[in-house]
């Protein structure tokens, strides 16, 4: 199948114009590429294990509509047969009717060109293959375990339904952490679980329970797949969905010094007001491990423990990240 593709070049000022203006034509669903800077809130609420580096925003945005080409070379908007030529045709005229309000267009630019449909559910496939975290093996579904990592431990994840897999540094610097102070009692608290692989993982080295918490209700679907498809009671794992940083329900949800160790792979400017909540979580002598720090900014985390009653007993790193840990005295 083949796509005809609309990239037109624009303003941030004028985004919300033209993709109106577009859909009361028939163009629908636009992408947008711009360099908004993040918000505060956006930044909290995404779930990704890098923030993602941004250029400059200078203004400029781009706005690009897909549309579904039938075998003989035409498209259907709004119901009516059109060719490539007359869908450009249209969206120039609509373009230059869009000059006569008092708004930046930028340059207004539009590129027309075909595109095959990619096969994006099966595609990145390719680029995620089994890789160990020391005596752990992460293998996704699709591929078989080789004969030399027969007896690790097994992690099942496939990325496609997560938002983590334990291949970035911060990610690995938890599970090292974490298995240092792992018992067959401990009571773990991952706080912004994601797909869940911090407190599946945590089961797998024999902790007692997980609890969990994130803002996004997609962790929800996740973090049920994965522990299916490594075989854990889901008896054992408990999520919320929720701010535990100031939202009381949640906070009473988890339990006031009621875990061995609490867990969050959060970027700093996250943890530091995070950490009155987790420390009122956690026992009298217990853990929390952080990481999801960029080098040069563990000493604010380190700080912030130490204003909530924390020893700051560790700091490791894995290239440019860091983790601290802390005991609660």
């Amino acid at each position: 199948m083949k796509w005809l593709s609309l990239r037109i070049k624009t303003t941030t000022e004028a985004e919300d114009l033209m993709i109106g203006s577009l859909y009361l034509k028939g163009l629908e669903g636009a992408q947008i590429e711009d360099h908004i800077p993040l918000t505060p809130l956006e930044k909290e609420q995404m779930f990704v294990d890098i923030l993602p580096d941004t250029e400059p925003d200078d203004g400029t945005a781009y706005l690009t509509f897909y549309l579904e080409m039938n075998p003989d070379g035409t498209v259907l908007l709004s119901e009516v047969k059109m060719t490539p030529h007359e869908v450009e045709e249209m969206v120039l005229s609509e373009l230059e009717e869009l000059k006569a309000f008092d708004i930046d267009l930028g340059a207004c630019e539009l590129t027309v060109s075909e595109t095959e449909d990619l096969d994006w559910i099966n595609n990145w496939k390719k680029y995620f293959h089994q890789f160990t975290i020391d005596d752990l093996l992460v293998i996704p579904s699709w591929e078989v375990p080789d004969e030399k990592d027969s007896g690790k431990k097994i992690l099942h994840i496939d990325p496609g339904t997560a938002f983590g897999t334990g291949m970035h540094e911060t990610t690995q610097l938890c599970i090292r952490q974490m298995k240092k102070y792992l018992t067959p009692d401990t009571n773990l608290l991952d706080i912004g679980t994601g797909s869940g692989i911090l407190g599946i993982i945590a089961l797998m080295y024999g902790a007692k329970s997980v609890a969990a918490t994130d803002l996004d209700p997609c962790a929800v679907p996740a973090v049920s797949d994965n522990l299916e498809n490594n075989g854990i009671d889901k008896d054992r794992f408990k999520l919320v969905i929720g701010n535990i940083i100031d939202d009381k329900q949640i906070q009473d949800w988890a339990g006031y010094e009621a875990y061995d160790i609490v867990m969050a792979n959060i970027l700093a400017d996250v943890l530091v007001p995070l950490m009155p909540a987790a420390a009122s979580a956690l026992k009298k002598d217990g853990v929390m491990i952080t990481s999801g720090i960029i080098e040069g900014k563990e000493k604010i985390v380190a700080d912030a423990m130490r204003k909530n009653g924390l020893e700051v007993i560790d700091i490791s790193s894995q290239g440019e990240w860091r983790s601290v840990t802390g005991r609660k005295k």
